[in-house]
């Protein structure tokens, strides 16, 4: 499911540039002041900013932004509940734009090719976690916003914006198969569900249950279902039931009617939890069979409840967490969904409807991911400077 404009139809790689210069306010090359949209003060509004971006290096990659993800992950941020955040901030971690201009020592990343970019734009790359090709769990790692790169000595900002520079070693190359729009929220919501079901080595005979159907769980259930899980969804009453099956799930549980748990226990090798709010795990161990594992994947803005931890001990169960994924690791989810037909629903806002769509995100009214379309940012300036003229 798309909601938003229709898909357009592809183009080469030059046409992808000129077609992409076309609708969106023209500025010169890096360093630059760029558009954006972004928080600027303490609990207030997402609202219209200028930013710079840094002059490009020999290994850097300027890439113009078509679409931007919104993350729940980029409102906790944002409001400051995960702490506070130097300010201005602009949020956006699921990027995907074209290449305009590559530093002299980038040779695999052509001029009007399509990239991504997602929550990571460096690490310290001498580490063991990096060094094992994990760079994710770099202690050092560089997040794509709020974060202070140590290399450039700049204050990263995220994809809300119209351009970004970013080293070429945390660039992705998106796949001509995935719609750009639709593969934004993969670089965040698919990698974060792909990478645990491959850790723990889903595939045909493995019974997967995910906790929750947002834009994260509608993820997970549609990768387990492509890696041939028999999948489960565990959803607060009826309502998405449809939706799920639709998505590849084989059964639903209501988690509110205690007689479907009691005959879902002891049915699932791993449960997959994508809940944002704090919530009882004890409920939904019972659910796994001897052996099996609950990840957890959602960072709940409170504590979790205390639950017994004789459930896990009485079936060796593993309770687990799981991060994003490799930049490998993030480029062979993308392939994979390419080959399988794989796309993440989204519903297309403007750069106008960005405040609405993060209320909507708090109150749980989506149904499925919300994507920035990047050449709306900024466009309402332009314009009017133009009319001015």
């Amino acid at each position: 499911m798309m909601i938003g404009r229709p898909k357009p139809p592809p183009l080469n790689a030059a046409a992808k540039l000129n077609e992409h210069a076309r609708t969106r306010p023209s500025v010169n090359l890096a360093p630059a002041e760029v558009p954006a949209i972004g928080i600027a003060e303490p609990g207030g509004k997402l609202v219209p900013l200028v930013i710079h971006r840094r002059e490009p290096g020999p290994r850097d990659v300027v890439i113009e932004v078509e679409y931007c993800g919104l993350c729940h992950s980029d409102v906790h941020a944002g409001r400051g509940e995960w702490g506070a955040k130097r300010l201005p901030l602009v949020l956006g971690h699921e990027m995907v734009g074209i290449v305009s201009h590559t530093g002299a020592e980038v040779t695999d990343m052509p001029i009007g090719s399509r990239v991504g970019v997602g929550c990571l734009v460096d690490s310290c790359r001498d580490c063991e976690a990096c060094t094992a090709g994990e760079e994710q769990f770099c202690t050092a790692s560089v997040a794509t916003y709020g974060a202070r790169d140590p290399r450039t000595g700049e204050y990263t900002q995220g994809g809300y914006a119209t351009r970004i520079v970013v080293d070429a070693g945390y660039v992705l190359r998106i796949p001509d198969a995935l719609d750009p729009a639709a593969a934004a929220p993969l670089l965040c919501a698919g990698i974060t569900a792909y990478s645990p079901l491959r850790h723990h080595q889903v595939g045909p005979g493995t019974r997967v249950g995910v906790l929750g159907l947002g834009g994260l769980g509608h993820m997970a259930v549609k990768l387990a279902a492509a890696m041939g899980a028999e999948v489960s969804v565990l959803t607060r009453g009826s309502a998405k039931r449809e939706s799920a099956l639709h998505l590849g799930a084989s059964s639903v549980i209501d988690t509110l009617d205690a007689e479907q748990l009691h005959k879902a226990a002891d049915s699932l090798d791993l449960l997959i939890d994508t809940v944002s709010a704090p919530h009882d795990i004890g409920l939904y161990l019972k659910t796994l069979r001897r052996d099996g594992a609950l990840v957890q994947l959602s960072l709940p803005e409170g504590p979790m409840p205390a639950f017994d931890t004789r459930a896990l001990v009485f079936k060796r169960l593993s309770y687990t967490g799981s991060l994003i994924g490799s930049i490998a690791e993030t480029q062979q989810m993308l392939d994979f969904c390419a080959e399988n037909q794989v796309k993440c629903d989204i519903e297309l806002v403007g750069a106008e409807g960005l405040n609405e769509a993060w209320d909507r995100m708090v109150a749980a009214d989506v149904k499925c991911r919300f994507v920035l379309d990047a050449a709306t940012v900024g466009r309402n300036e332009t314009q009017q400077q133009s009319e001015g003229a």
